[in-house]
């Protein structure tokens, strides 16, 4: 306790100091110009008695003067900023302790300046993004969770049942697709986990470059060729020839394949996917629809929040990370998406990249 008592005295008697000589200064000048311009103008002559009389005065004038001053100034500073220095290191160790639910009330304008509410409004901000960062980090560790879950007991399951020695052939292969698929689709989801995570840190310099939009729709979407031979699915394609535009090549890339790829796996056999590319002046618009199972409009507000998947159907297919990335990709360069849905009737999503 002495050891904190020692500095504030010593505080308190260096702004002390600072009040006296400042006070010293402004007395003494004052009172030298008053006396001399009174003695001129009245022919007074001032002896040393009267001069050292009127100093003894002035300085008990200034010593009182500077502790009025001093304890003007620890008020002020108590009711304008200490307070408001204690209520932001308590909200700040409440939130390295985890609490983020902690805010500040501003102080009344009449003891505090706009800097000292502005500090306290920038905290309660930042508590408000930590709390929200907070439960979309438990949110994630759930889904990922979960996520992994399912894929796990899947392959745990079918590695029990293949140690049977009794198996025929057919049914060691089908356990063991089993497994291949779960582990499939546990690769999918962390490969689609990390680029998000670039993606939302910054990790991933956008590499911004003229290239054909056109041969890059193209050749996307000759990856699914044994998709839609497979289903019987009729592609309609309208995409002009060499179309040049400037962004990303390689993140585009990641929102062609996720759209196609959804396309041709919520369509039913023998339904139609159509893909149309429209370049003005102004934009680079592409289009994807389908005429898969569609969605409600509930649903469709939601798609591009990680892993949201809205119904079992879509459930068993994917793992709610694919539009995410395809969202995080568009909003990095500065396009648009919009998403237009039918349940039985079709999807339509709609990309748009301005080229100013």
């Amino acid at each position: 306790m002495k050891n904190r008592k020692k500095p504030k005295f010593l505080i308190a008697l260096y702004r002390y100091f600072l009040f006296f000589v400042t006070v010293a200064f402004l007395v003494t000048s004052c009172t030298m110009l008053f006396v001399s311009t009174l003695s001129k103008s009245l022919n007074v002559e001032l002896t040393g008695e009267n001069l050292q009389s009127a100093a003894k005065l002035t300085f008990l004038n200034v010593l009182l003067l500077s502790l009025l001053f001093t304890i003007a100034d620890m008020l002020r500073r108590k009711f304008t900023m200490q307070r408001a220095v204690k209520r932001i290191v308590e909200g700040t160790e409440k939130l390295v302790h985890g609490d983020f639910s902690v805010r500040i009330k501003p102080l009344s304008p009449m003891f505090a300046d706009d800097g000292i509410n502005a500090c306290i409004e920038s905290f309660n901000r930042l508590a408000e993004e930590l709390s929200a960062v907070e439960t979309l980090r438990c949110d994630f560790i759930a889904n990922v969770s979960h996520e992994m879950k399912t894929p796990l007991a899947v392959m745990q399951n079918y590695a029990s049942l293949m140690a049977n020695s009794d198996l025929t052939e057919e049914q060691r292969k089908e356990y063991a697709q089993g497994i291949v698929s779960g582990a499939k689709r546990m690769s999918s989801m962390m490969s689609n986990i990390l680029k998000l995570s670039r993606l939302e840190n910054q990790q991933t310099p956008l590499v911004v470059k003229r290239f054909n939009v056109s041969a890059q729709l193209c050749a996307c979407l000759l990856q699914y060729e044994n998709v839609w031979e497979r289903k019987g699915i009729e592609i309609v394609t309208d995409i002009p020839d060499d179309v040049q535009m400037e962004g990303d090549e390689e993140l585009l890339s990641h929102v062609w394949n996720n759209l196609f790829s959804n396309a041709f796996k919520f369509t039913k056999d023998g339904g139609r996917v159509e893909i149309t590319l429209q370049s003005t002046q102004d934009a680079v618009c592409v289009k994807v629809a389908d005429t898969g199972i569609g969605m409600s409009p509930e649903v469709g507000a939601r798609i591009f929040e990680k892993f949201y998947q809205g119904d079992e159907s879509r459930a068993t297919q994917g793992n709610g990370l694919g539009l995410a990335l395809v969202k995080r990709v568009v909003d990095i360069m500065q396009g648009e998406i919009t998403v237009q849905s039918k349940e039985n009737v079709g999807t339509t999503f709609c990309v748009t990249f301005r080229r100013a």
